[in-house]
């Protein structure tokens, strides 16, 4: 026997996130039933919240409430280092490690001819145009450890080089093929701080 359509239609729903297969969405549906309206709304409302009032910063492209985010707003930051990641979710791997100090830059992304994105699709424009603005004494890339990542490591290395900049590349204690985000704290600060010249 099927549930009812409303089920039905809120399971299709909650199986789009990743992750989230029939049983979970199941199990997500039937404790929405089991708890007050209250609880419902309240979630409905923070979702709607999040899409309406969450932006990129203008700065570095991270998650952010207001224009410029909390990190490039704090002055107590070195400004003269820019760590460049794919995703804010890798920026906040990075600052959960407490070991990096400079400011970032949130690519969006990463470079995936498979997937049909290019260079043009990443925010590499503008973080040319910080460093050569900003007196940026060292960017490190800290782009997962995969083939796209190591794509996108290699062409902004080559992109940066003319600007005289000192380029470097996280290494050390991530393998091969692995996300910034799943990695432990030590891992991630020991990457940091063994991160190596691009030549």
């Amino acid at each position: 026997m099927a549930y009812p359509r409303l089920i039905e239609q809120l399971i299709e729903k909650l199986t789009k996130f990743p992750g989230v297969g029939r049983r979970s969405a199941e199990r997500m549906v039937f404790w929405l039933l089991n708890h007050p309206t209250e609880d419902a709304k309240d979630l409905a409302e923070s979702i709607v919240r999040l899409k309406e009032n969450l932006m990129f910063c203008r700065i570095c492209n991270n998650l952010s409430e207001t224009e410029v985010c909390l990190i490039c707003s704090d002055v107590s930051r070195d400004d003269k280092t820019i760590c460049v990641v794919e995703d804010p979710k890798d920026l906040l791997a990075i600052e959960r490690t407490g070991s990096f100090r400079g400011q970032y830059h949130v690519l969006l992304g990463a470079i995936a001819p498979a997937e049909g994105r290019g260079p043009e699709d990443l925010k590499i424009g503008h973080l040319i145009k910080r460093v050569q603005t900003q007196d940026v004494k060292e960017v490190v890339i800290a782009t997962d450890a995969d083939t796209e990542g190591e794509t996108t490591a290699l062409f902004l290395s080559k992109e940066l080089k003319p600007t005289g900049v000192k380029v470097s590349r996280i290494g050390l204690g991530l393998p091969v093929g692995s996300s910034l985000e799943y990695a432990d704290m030590s891992t991630l600060a020991m990457s940091l701080n063994a991160r190596r010249t691009v030549e």
